[in-house]
């Protein structure tokens, strides 16, 4: 394993193996990759001019409007020797199908292997996986190879039915939680109600997917902190995608999520596509390594995020992502603000009468942005009105349209079933 273990590899070291590893992955991408080929060839690109983790800034970038096109020219295998297929989620488009090979699902078991040696998971645990299997989602089958690579028993419980999930983990003892935090607070309520004794059961560990856990400044934001004051388990937070076949975890120390340099490079961008300062925040940017069905190269993975090269205090140099501030297209423009609807997620988790939302956004008369948000409480006042409004002005500086619905009405906008994650984002602009 190059990125962990008892004498961890110097930055020098890791650059070096991933400009080697960059260099094959060029020439991969020129003999079998269509899409690639063709692109050297219109930009007149010599490949064996690129011989630096640097000299990637003389390449073009790939976006998901390349990959919302046709994907067959991405392809760089055959058809017979693809061994699975996946999709991405499509929150910003219709999904694109990402095929993998026998080689590249060894990959992902290997990606997520990583994933559990770096939460101090072992041989022996028993993991319970809340994560969908289905719908082509490819977390939840990374998760589960990943688990009998590395030695740990998984259970395949699923998402829902928090009463189902009690059940086993009372019945079979895991010590590990895959799950979406949100999740998490929906099992605790759940054993609140059923005078389950939580607090003192088998599960110790959270994997936490689909949700970051941190500020912008790496501190524990509202939603890891209305979990931990009520269940003191260990919580890890983690940052993938489809298209990276790659998952960033955090360590103990969670100061942001680890790379694993034998399966990725990354870039964090501007809008010029040139490289921010570490520290600074930019578009995150991947070139895949080791993948042979659909590599992609500098390709602008949409999420905003900062870039960490200082060592961590559990010794590792190799580069750190930290929580995803927002999507690029999802940047919303209010009365002089600009903002993300993660920095509105993370206000509203902070509010304990708040039931469920969604975030709308919109074009109005004058072609600007109007936000609103859709509101059911648990109990509702004009005082509760205000204490939202207030707690809106305190951290984002601006107050939007608040609307309050039953939590019946969030739900039939959040459950769309053509998609398979709840939609928190309605986005409704005009766009030109």
């Amino acid at each position: 394993m190059f990125s962990q273990g008892k004498n961890f590899k110097s930055a020098f070291e890791i650059k070096q193996f991933q400009e080697e590893k960059l260099k094959i992955q060029l020439q991969y991408l020129n003999s079998h990759s269509p899409f690639y080929k063709n692109l050297f060839i219109s930009k007149g690109i010599n490949i064996e001019k690129i011989q630096t983790i640097e000299d990637l800034v003389l390449l073009p970038v790939t976006d998901k409007e390349d990959l919302q096109n046709p994907n067959n020219d991405f392809l760089c295998i055959p058809s017979d020797d693809i061994a699975e297929y996946f999709t991405t989620s499509g929150t910003l488009g219709e999904p694109v199908i990402f095929p993998l090979s026998e080689n590249d699902l060894q990959r992902l078991a290997y990606n997520e292997f990583l994933s559990f040696k770096r939460i101090g998971a072992k041989k022996g645990d028993i993991a319970l996986l809340t994560v969908t299997s289905d719908k082509c989602f490819m977390a939840g089958n990374a998760y589960s190879q990943g688990a009998r690579k590395a030695g740990i028993s998984i259970i395949k419980t699923g998402p829902g039915l928090p009463e189902y999930q009690w059940s086993t983990i009372l019945k079979l003892r895991p010590n590990i939680l895959i799950a979406v935090p949100s999740f998490i607070l929906k099992l605790i309520e759940f054993a609140q109600k059923n005078h389950i004794d939580f607090k003192n059961c088998s599960i110790k560990k959270a994997l936490c997917v689909g949700e970051s856990l941190r500020t912008k400044d790496l501190n524990q934001n509202a939603l890891a902190k209305s979990i931990t004051d009520q269940w003191p388990i260990q919580l890890f937070s983690t940052y993938a995608s489809t298209e990276m076949n790659t998952a960033f975890t955090e360590c103990e120390f969670g100061k942001g999520g680890h790379l694993s340099p034998e399966l990725i490079i990354v870039e964090c961008l501007d809008e010029k596509n040139n490289p921010v300062p570490s520290g600074k925040e930019g578009e995150i940017t991947i070139t895949n390594l080791g993948l042979e069905t659909t590599p992609l190269l500098r390709f602008k993975t949409g999420d905003i995020a900062k870039l960490y090269t200082d060592q961590c205090a559990c010794g590792e140099v190799s580069l750190r992502i930290g929580p995803i501030i927002g999507r690029n297209k999802q940047m919303i423009k209010y009365k002089g603000t600009t903002l993300y609807p993660d920095a509105i997620r993370q206000t509203l988790q902070g509010l304990s009468n708040v039931d469920d939302y969604y975030i709308e956004v919109a074009t109005d008369d004058f072609g600007m942005d109007e936000l609103s948000i859709h509101l059911a409480l648990k109990s509702m006042s004009i005082e509760m009105e205000k204490i939202i409004a207030d707690s809106f002005r305190s951290h984002l500086r601006i107050v939007p349209k608040l609307i309050f619905n039953s939590k019946a009405e969030i739900q039939s906008v959040k459950n769309n079933p053509k998609s398979r994650k709840p939609i928190d984002f309605v986005d409704n602009r005009i766009t030109i």
